[in-house]
């Protein structure tokens, strides 16, 4: 990590700017692909998977019997691992449903919403050196509680054609409809146009690398919904003279650990500490077996050393991480001047590892910047809001002229002429 000491206002924006990298041949290549699956549906994908996956598939679906395998293959402190995590998930999302009231807008004018599950939806969950079956939990969960009627789920195989045992746990645990051994830009295309064996669905989630999230993006242009714009996972870490550095380091380390281009940024307002976080960042990482990545993603990750309070969280809204740990003394003040984040982790003893697995927050978050105008992932991501009035002869009697006069006055006759005819019919 390098440190930065009390950088001027003006450097701030190079400071905090996300790596940027040429998209134009990946989008070439991701549009290719889609485009073949589009037209060619299982053949193309099963094509794609033996040229990406390495795995010649004779069927794209998960077996029941593959099912009952995972059951033995998976221990049973695991199990309840899981049992857990999908209980305190499912809760929080629980407390989430809408409830519609009916307004009286004015005499005779009534109005109300309500929420609907869509339909179909598509999960897609990254295989590879990190099975991300806390992912299912995640996206799962939240589906099955609205009522989306079909959930849908690709992740890679194996090259001997497996699926990660807990990802098929999780999966049956949280109520997944089916499960497919489609990876990469293939699943989302797949799910995106439907295949013979692929049923289409109306809105996609999950998170994947650049191929995986530039396929959802162009998708999202003309065929299906995307549950959001995303880039490298990332944590911003708040500290002082207080926090325990241990914690402080392992939460970096918990981030960086997650691919080469993740973020990790911290925030702290002593170089004494950012001289022990650092030297205590350096010991752990010694440690990880995943240290080769995390060293890379280090790389590129920054301390800051500010003033004040005011200057911490005038930087933190200004990068609008996808996770904020405050480990602060003052943490419940600083959490009440948070204003851009995807989701916020206070005090000593909450890691981000606890909302990535079970403390019943949702991980799937906007990263690169994008929490400056969207949510994470939560009930509302698999509903849709329909809207409902209801018009009595007080209510034409109350609106009615203001609907001709407003139809008038844009140009549009036969929108005064609905009303008029109403207003005359009484």
């Amino acid at each position: 990590m390098k440190t930065y000491v009390y950088p001027a206002k003006e450097e701030l924006d190079a400071l905090l700017k996300r790596p940027v990298r040429d998209a134009s041949e990946l989008n070439a290549t991701v549009a290719a692909v889609l485009q073949d699956i589009k037209q060619r549906g299982d053949d193309a994908v099963r094509e794609y998977e033996e040229r990406f996956d390495k795995v010649r598939l004779e069927t794209l679906a998960v077996t029941e019997a593959e099912m009952a395998e995972a059951e033995k293959l998976v221990g049973e402190e695991l199990k309840e691992a899981i049992r857990i995590a999908h209980r305190n998930i499912e809760r929080f999302h629980a407390a989430q449903k809408f409830q519609g009231e009916h307004i009286k807008v004015t005499e005779g004018v009534e109005c109300w919403q309500k929420a609907v599950a869509i339909e179909k939806v598509g999960l897609y969950i990254p295989g590879g050196t990190a099975p991300l079956f806390s992912t299912v939990l995640m996206l799962a969960t939240p589906a099955q509680i609205a009522g989306c009627k079909d959930i849908i789920l690709c992740t890679p195989p194996a090259r001997d054609g497996s699926v990660n045992p807990a990802i098929l746990i999780a999966a049956r645990t949280a109520g997944v409809s089916r499960i497919y051994k489609i990876g990469g830009v293939q699943a989302i295309g797949a799910m995106a146009y439907g295949t013979e064996s692929v049923p289409k669905v109306y809105k996609i989630f999950g998170p994947g690398n650049q191929y995986v999230m530039c396929a959802k993006q162009q998708v999202s242009l003309h065929d299906v919904a995307i549950d959001m714009p995303a880039g490298p996972s990332e944590v911003e870490v708040l500290a002082d003279e207080t926090s325990d550095v241990a914690f402080v380091a392992a939460d970096l380390l918990s981030q960086a650990e997650h691919g080469v281009d993740s973020q990790v940024l911290l925030l702290c307002k002593s170089v004494e500490t950012a001289k022990q976080v650092e030297a205590e960042v350096e010991r752990q990482l010694s440690l990880l077996p995943r240290k080769d990545i995390a060293a890379q993603a280090l790389e590129h990750s920054k301390a800051i050393v500010v003033h004040n309070d005011e200057e911490m969280m005038e930087i933190t809204n200004r990068y609008a991480p996808e996770h904020l740990i405050i480990e602060t003394s003052n943490y419940m003040d600083l959490a009440q001047k948070v204003i851009n984040a995807g989701s916020v982790f206070l005090g000593p003893l909450t890691p981000e590892s606890a909302g990535d697995y079970a403390s019943g927050t949702n991980h799937t978050l906007p990263t690169n910047g994008y929490a400056v105008a969207y949510s994470g992932v939560n009930l509302d991501s698999f509903c849709r809001k329909i809207t409902f009035q209801h018009i009595q002869p007080e209510g034409i009697r109350s609106i009615g002229r203001a609907v001709e006069l407003m139809a008038e006055a844009e140009g549009l006759e036969a929108h005064k002429n609905a009303m008029t005819l109403r207003k005359e019919s009484l």
